[in-house]
């Protein structure tokens, strides 16, 4: 069965997206083995120079790099990665676990991640143009990859 690590800058707080989180992780353990991985973010003063923003963005890019496990095809969401529609990421994830039996997809703290780290990933992807907050695009993922696996699996999906 194909193992999928979701890599992730910050902790959720929310009940109600964590309740989405669950509701997604339960639905996606019919098709996948599901690994959240929650790193601690760090504090972002209200105003920063540009060094105090590389160096956040460095120490969280870093905790994500000490966290990756080696092997694994890592696809990394940045607002400069490749826009897919449902089904060509259903494709996408399908062509992807003929050869790698671990997926991990990498999500950014809120001022993102360094191009170090990017460059190591064997693909950027974006869900929008638009900006939205890391923790929804959480949500997002996991929704996609119900809907991917849904899709390739043939069977209905309407929510």
């Amino acid at each position: 069965m194909l193992h999928i690590d979701i890599i992730c800058v910050g902790k959720l707080k929310e009940n109600y997206l964590k309740n989405a989180i669950l509701e997604y992780s339960k639905r996606l353990s019919k098709y996948c083995i599901l690994n959240i991985i929650e790193l601690q973010d760090e504090k972002v003063p209200s105003s920063l120079s540009q060094k105090e923003k590389e160096k956040i963005i460095q120490k969280e890019s870093s905790s994500i790099l000490n966290t990756l496990k080696e092997g694994s095809y890592i696809i990394a969401l940045d607002l400069n990665g490749k826009q897919y529609s449902s089904e060509e990421f259903s494709d996408k994830i399908s062509q992807l676990s003929l050869f790698n039996s671990h997926i991990t997809f990498l999500i950014g703290g809120t001022l993102g991640m360094s191009k170090e780290l990017l460059s190591l990933s064997n693909e950027l992807i974006s869900f929008s143009k638009m900006t939205f907050p890391h923790q929804l695009i959480r949500i997002f993922l996991l929704e996609q990859l119900f809907r991917s696996f849904k899709i390739s699996h043939n069977e209905t999906y309407h929510h």
